[in-house]
């Protein structure tokens, strides 16, 4: 064979094998799975982690294969500010979150944790799903916290371990807050002494005398079964727990935009879902509360409770964009 048709055999060998071997490569990087770290809080019965389960159905259902949703339970990962540094840093690449945990990063947030300001979910639904929610939004995409969509935990109330119905009563005790400049604010206008502390310790804080009381949700009073350490819960209302579906900016970065619609599409439908669930949640976690020695209280003198919180409403306006926007959003 003459170096001429040698040259043009071994080139059209080259390009035949090619050929050959393009579909296997397509079909491997096709067939490759990317893992997902996902935080979650608590357990497997409890909403923070069924909308995982759910989102993860989702995404399945419409790109078979390419996912894998590693949920972790129980707090493993640390509590909701160690979870934001590590979807920061990439190390996890979703989770879910109070919008107090993420106010150091996006102080704006805190237009959704003002005292009194929410009547009920809807008033709150339609805050985050408008203008108010998509401009924050920008600001945590700006932090590297890609927003799938708003979750409600709902309304925040006071445990106590002894009963307290009036605000007086709260005077010179150490209350449990979430790490937030507005949480530490309000209760420090009851005369307690805000103490920061991680959701995940709050249980061992609470039974060892290090605080006397704290605020949250009544899904979460049940999920850590704070009614063991504090078996008061004061009816207040004070505040509507609002949350985040969030990703990791670097994993988003990486998804192409198929892959981004559904994610997106998927952490609404999940939203949703997480907000029904809290709902009927929150019912069976009182009846548990109240089987295992909790009690429920009425709070007395309600207008004392909404005066004690105004001087927030003041202090943040410059924070959260003017006393106007407060009040556009009381109106809604």
């Amino acid at each position: 064979m003459d170096n001429f048709n040698r040259r043009n055999f071994l080139k059209t060998a080259a390009l035949t094998g090619a050929a050959l071997a393009a579909p296997a490569f397509v079909h491997t990087a096709a067939a490759r799975t990317t893992t997902i770290t996902i935080a979650s809080l608590l357990g497997d019965d409890k909403p923070e982690t069924k909308i995982w389960v759910k989102i993860g159905e989702l995404v399945e259902a419409k790109l078979p294969g390419q996912f894998k949703f590693n949920i972790v339970r129980n707090g493993a990962l640390g509590g909701e500010k160690e979870v934001a540094e590590g979807v920061r840093l990439g190390s996890i690449q979703a989770s879910l979150s109070t919008v107090s945990s993420l106010s150091g990063w996006a102080p704006e947030l805190q237009i959704l944790d003002l005292p009194f300001l929410f009547r009920d979910a809807d008033h709150v639904r339609r805050t985050v799903a408008g203008d108010v929610g998509a401009d924050l939004k920008q600001k945590l995409q700006a932090q590297n916290f890609v927003v799938g969509d708003f979750i409600n935990y709902g309304a925040r109330h006071l445990l106590t371990k002894e009963p307290v119905t009036r605000p007086e009563q709260l005077k010179g005790k150490r209350i449990r807050v979430i790490q937030s400049p507005l949480h530490t604010k309000l209760w420090s206008a009851f005369g307690t002494t805000p103490i920061g502390i991680p959701i995940t310790e709050t249980y061992n804080a609470l039974a060892t005398g290090v605080a006397d009381a704290m605020d949250l949700t009544k899904s979460a009073y049940a999920g850590f079964k704070l009614y063991e350490v504090v078996p008061d819960m004061t009816e207040t209302g004070h505040i509507w727990a609002s949350g985040v579906v969030y990703y990791a900016s670097t994993f988003w970065a990486g998804l192409n935009d198929e892959q981004k619609a559904v994610f997106q599409q998927a952490s609404s439908e999940g939203a949703a879902y997480f907000n029904q669930l809290i709902v009927d949640d929150e019912s069976k976690s009182v009846e548990t509360a109240l089987a295992n020695g909790g009690k429920l209280l009425k709070p007395e003198a309600f207008d004392e409770w909404q005066k004690g919180a105004q001087g927030v409403w003041d202090d943040f306006a410059p924070v959260v964009g003017g006393i106007d926007r407060i009040k556009s959003v009381q109106a809604a």
